[in-house]
């Protein structure tokens, strides 16, 4: 019988975690049953949201128990199948989670097809992060031709999909990314408007001077500083929707900002918009995001980028990078090769 690996939540981290939250495992990969589909993992997703799974605390979907094995989106190819509706060699979407082999019954897989666009892109712009920017943009955010949208997280897979979504429509677009090199890719590959570094002492100024008119839609990634230097700029009637928190996700207490009161008081008399949102929440949406973004990608008018690491022991650091800014555009591990 052949080997598989997992990675299994070894401890809930506190705070930032780290390599030794995680855990490697080795075991027999599984038999599948009457039914079942043996999944061999290509590739795997990283996403933010994963930090949010590793807490025990309540949230919209349950924690990863420790001692279980961490859980992510996947692209898989079917090793043995005995359910008639799928056969050895299908390419599927899947959550098989962080692990070279899995079993799944067949609900909620979803065939692939590798002539429409590169395999990896199911987990990437023509999947969750992609329908995440696609929904969350065009159903809260709302942009009007001529607005201006700012996005935090502009160099990675949702938020550089944001923007470029914002231009289609015929809004400015304005990104806040870490780093001069990520800034400049978001302006000149993926055709924002101008993009500032979230680094940057000036932050609070630059932006200003890059929204002359205010800033009517900002998709909200980050928090912390970035959303400081974003709020005063806001129009009446400006519409945020709430995608990430990331500067929060490894906050070990809640503290309400000083400036709370003031924040309310300008959502109230600016009639701004908050909400946050999952991206299941647009479900019945998919069909208009397949439609829309498989032209857009295929036409060049909606450009991504991918940042690879190699083998499933790559994740932990990967990850941990991932909350760190360390990648440059979505997060993905090859765990395996297209085809054995």
């Amino acid at each position: 019988m052949s080997q598989a690996q997992r990675i299994v939540l070894a401890s809930r981290p506190v705070g930032e975690p780290k390599a030794s939250d995680f855990r490697i495992e080795e075991c027999a990969a599984p038999t599948p049953g009457e039914g079942q589909v043996l999944l061999r993992t290509i590739w795997l997703s990283l996403d933010p949201y994963m930090r949010g799974r590793m807490s025990d605390a309540a949230s919209y979907a349950a924690p990863v128990p420790v001692g279980g094995v961490m859980e992510a989106g996947t692209v898989s190819e079917v090793m043995t199948s005995n359910n008639p509706g799928f056969a050895k060699g299908d390419i599927v979407l899947s959550r098989a989670g962080w692990q070279t082999h899995a079993l799944s019954d067949g609900k909620g897989l979803a065939k692939i097809d590798p002539n429409i666009a590169p395999i990896s892109t199911a987990v990437g712009v023509l999947g969750m992060p992609g329908m995440t920017a696609y929904t969350g943009l065009l159903d809260i955010g709302k942009p009007q031709a001529g607005e201006t949208v700012v996005v935090a997280a502009a160099s990675g897979a949702v938020g550089s999909a944001v923007g470029q979504i914002a231009k289609i429509k015929g809004a400015r677009a304005i990104g806040i990314a870490g780093g001069k090199d990520k800034c400049d890719y978001v302006v000149k590959e993926f055709g924002f408007d101008a993009c500032l570094d979230h680094r940057d002492p000036d932050l609070a100024a630059k932006l200003k001077e890059a929204c002359p008119k205010g800033i009517d839609v900002y998709f909200e990634n980050v928090g912390g500083a970035v959303f400081e230097a974003v709020f005063p700029l806001l129009n009446a009637f400006a519409r945020v929707p709430v995608c990430g928190l990331i500067a929060h996700y490894n906050d070990t207490q809640a503290v309400a900002p000083k400036w709370a009161g003031a924040m309310m008081r300008n959502i109230l008399t600016k009639r701004l918009t908050f909400r946050g949102f999952i991206v299941s929440d647009f479900a019945a949406r998919h069909g208009d995001f397949v439609r829309d973004m498989s032209v857009w990608v295929r036409e060049g008018k909606l450009k991504y980028k991918e940042f690879v690491t190699e083998g499933l022991e790559s994740a932990p650091e990967a990850f941990i990078g991932l909350l760190k800014g360390a990648n440059f555009g979505k997060q993905l591990v090859r765990v395996g090769p297209d085809k054995v």
